[in-house]
C-alpha cells in the first residue's frame, strides 16, 4: 500500500516543505532529506529482494515458479485425462465428477481470497521489481 502511495506522499512532502520553510537554503535541506529517505526505503527492498534470490533455500526462491509448475502439471493431467477417456469413457466420467464434487465442497469465498492475495503478492512484487528497475535507469 505505501508503495502505491509512495509518490503521491513524497509530492504533498515536498508541498508540505515549500509552505515549511522560508528560505530556499532550508526548503533544499529538507527535500535532501525527504530524498535520503526515499533512497534509504529502496535500499532496504532491493537487499531483500537479493536476499531472496541468493537464498540456499530452494522454496525461498523458487516458490512462485513451482506455484506455476503445479498449475502446468494440471493442465497436462486434464489434457492426458481427455485421451485417455477415448479408451475409458466410463472411469475418466467418474473421475471428473469426483473431481468437480471435491472442488465445489471449498468455499466460494476462500477462493476469491486466495485469488485476491496471490494476485496483490504478485502484483505488488511487480510493482516493487519495476520501481527498483526505474531507480538504476
Amino acid at each position: 500500500m505505501l508503495a502505491v502511495l509512495g509518490p503521491v506522499l513524497g509530492k504533498l512532502g515536498g508541498e508540505l516543505i515549500d509552505n515549511l520553510f522560508e528560505t530556499e537554503e532550508e526548503k533544499a535541506a529538507a527535500k535532501a532529506k525527504l530524498v535520503s529517505l526515499d533512497l534509504k526505503k529502496y535500499e532496504i527492498q532491493m537487499s531483500a529482494i537479493v536476499a531472496e534470490a541468493k537464498s540456499s533455500d530452494p522454496w525461498t526462491s523458487r516458490a512462485r515458479p513451482t506455484f506455476l509448475y503445479v498449475f502446468y502439471l494440471v493442465i497436462l493431467l486434464c489434457v492426458s485425462g481427455g485421451i485417455i477417456g477415448i479408451w475409458f469413457p466410463d472411469q475418466v466420467a467418474l473421475a471428473a465428477t469426483n473431481i468437480k464434487d471435491l472442488l465445489g465442497a471449498i468455499p466460494e469465498s476462500i477462493v476469491g481470497l486466495f485469488g485476491a492475495g496471490y494476485l496483490g503478492y504478485c502484483g505488488s512484487r511487480s510493482y516493487d521489481k519495476k520501481q527498483v528497475m526505474n531507480l538504476k535507469k
